[in-house]
C-alpha cells in the first residue's frame, strides 16, 4: 500500500492477495478507509488487447476489485461477493498508470452498492462502473 492507510483488520488480507488474481494482474492498493478505496495499475504489455489498448477485462477487474474492497470495508466481519457489475468503457489507455477509485453508495441489510471510476495519468475518466454485493455469512478467519 502506498500511503499506509488501510481499514482495520485488512492488513493480513493484502499479505494473502499477492498470490491471487489481484496480485497476478499487478493491482496495487493505494489507499483504503471505511468507505473509499483507491488502487492503481502500471500498464504492461500483457494488459493490452490486440488493438494495443488496455483490455476491457483489465478495466473490469480493477473496478470490481476496488469496489469489492469498499464493500468489504463496511462489513469487515462478513464475506461479500459481487452479485452485479455494470461497466462503461469511455476512453482507451495504451500505456502509463491507471487509477481506480471506489465508494460505497448504500449499505443496507444483505446488499451493498458501490460506484467506481478509472482514470488515466492525465486524470481522464476511462471507465465508470457500479456494482452490487451480496453480504454472506460471517468470515471464518
Amino acid at each position: 500500500m502506498k500511503d499506509g492507510h488501510t481499514a482495520k483488520g485488512y492488513e493480513s488480507l493484502f499479505a494473502k492477495a499477492a498470490g491471487t488474481f489481484w496480485g497476478y494482474t499487478g493491482c496495487e492498493l493505494v489507499r483504503m478507509d471505511d468507505r473509499k478505496v483507491t488502487a492503481g495499475l502500471d500498464v504492461k504489455p500483457h494488459h493490452l488487447n490486440m488493438l494495443g489498448i488496455v483490455h476491457g477485462g483489465v478495466y473490469s477487474t480493477l473496478l470490481d476489485s476496488v469496489m469489492g474492497l469498499a464493500a468489504m470495508a463496511v462489513r469487515p466481519e462478513h464475506t461479500v461477493v459481487t452479485s452485479g457489475l455494470n461497466v462503461h468503457f469511455l476512453a482507451p489507455v495504451r500505456k502509463g498508470r491507471i487509477t481506480a477509485v471506489a465508494e460505497v453508495i448504500l449499505a443496507s441489510g444483505k446488499t451493498i452498492m458501490t460506484k467506481g471510476t478509472l482514470t488515466d495519468e492525465s486524470g481522464e475518466v476511462c471507465s465508470a462502473a457500479t456494482a452490487t454485493f451480496r453480504v454472506l455469512e460471517k468470515r471464518a478467519d
